[in-house]
């Protein structure tokens, strides 16, 4: 009886989701007639006609609201629209991902993909050593997993499915066909993880995300919780850490940056700091959203005070945290 309750309710949660899928898969198909540019278009229209008049765009107000308290309603109500304006294109440009990731280093005409610091990017892919890579939801989030696999990093790109179903299935269409290694974050993902840097790989992930397992960190003045993947990696296996962040440009255009490898705060024994690390990372992602606001997620639910462990704190100006904010200025590279 249990299992054919199971089954029975499979059965209706596939129907049920029956017409979202069908939802997801015509927009895309939208999308992939309109060419890149008119699909970029056709996503922010869509981001800041519908978002506004869902529930997360409260959520997105009071984030705004907390991270800059100096600035008017109507600055805030501004760079809301522009997240969602920047949410709707990095949707529709799903479907064009291949093709909008145009670098050539030997162009002499600038295509739609600009990588500031090619070089550093090389050494990376060339130093022979297991390397980690944080990034943050900005812009266009997905094109720094495709440049790693256009120019021959070694790379896996650590990603959390999105939450809806038909959005899942088709994110991981396109992320397959135009990406490297992909791990999905979860159950048993530690070990994949553990098992790319053995091999020398790279490993890629974006930490700007609530982790309720996670540790207690200052983003925007206010405690969040990090997962701490990434600064355990480092302490283990002494690999370095680099920053990639993606700036969405005037006329369709993106830059791709890369950070020199941080340094690191480690405690008394030497080891990286756990903690300090993931402060050190969230500073530097900090200070990527204060530049280009309106291209970040804001209607993620990233400040959640109910969830934080009560005996916990950030690590605050942790020094070696600080020092290394300012020393990572984007560099260049991919």
């Amino acid at each position: 009886m249990l299992r054919l309750k199971l089954r029975l309710y499979r059965f209706l949660s596939g129907l049920a989701e029956l017409p979202m899928v069908l939802l997801v898969r015509m927009l895309f198909g939208i999308a992939s007639l309109l060419g890149p540019r008119r699909a970029g278009g056709f996503g922010a229209w869509l981001g800041r006609t519908l978002g506004p008049r869902l529930p997360a765009h409260r959520t997105a107000l009071d984030n705004l609201r907390h991270a800059f308290p100096d600035r008017s309603p109507e600055a805030i109500a501004a760079l809301a629209r522009g997240a969602w304006e920047n949410l709707g294109r990095t949707g529709a440009e799903y479907a064009h991902l291949g093709e909008i990731f145009d670098y050539d280093p030997a162009a002499t005409v600038p295509g739609r993909i600009e990588v500031s610091g090619i070089e550093h990017f090389f050494g990376l892919r060339d130093d022979g050593k297991p390397g980690l890579i944080f990034s943050a939801h900005l812009a266009n989030w997905e094109l720094p997993a495709i440049c790693a696999a256009r120019f021959g990093l070694q790379a896996s790109a650590v990603f959390r499915p999105p939450n809806n179903p038909a959005a899942k299935r088709l994110v991981q269409e396109v992320r397959r066909a135009t990406m490297g290694g992909l791990t999905a974050a979860g159950p048993g993902a530690a070990f994949a993880m553990q098992g790319v840097i053995e091999r020398g790989g790279h490993l890629g992930m974006l930490v700007d995300q609530h982790f309720t397992r996670g540790v207690v960190v200052e983003f925007f003045g206010r405690p969040v919780l990090v997962n701490p993947l990434l600064a355990k990696l480092a302490r283990h296996y002494e690999c370095p850490v680099h920053g990639v962040r993606v700036i969405r440009l005037p006329g369709d255009r993106f830059r791709l940056e890369l950070t020199p490898a941080l340094d690191l705060p480690r405690d008394a024994s030497g080891a990286v700091d756990v903690q300090g690390a993931m402060q050190a990372m969230t500073r530097v992602i900090e200070a990527w959203v204060r530049e280009h606001p309106a291209q970040w997620m804001w209607m993620h639910r990233r400040w959640r005070p109910a969830m934080l462990p009560k005996t916990a704190s950030p690590a605050g100006p942790h020094p070696g945290a600080q020092a290394n904010v300012t020393s990572v200025s984007p560099a260049g590279g991919c």
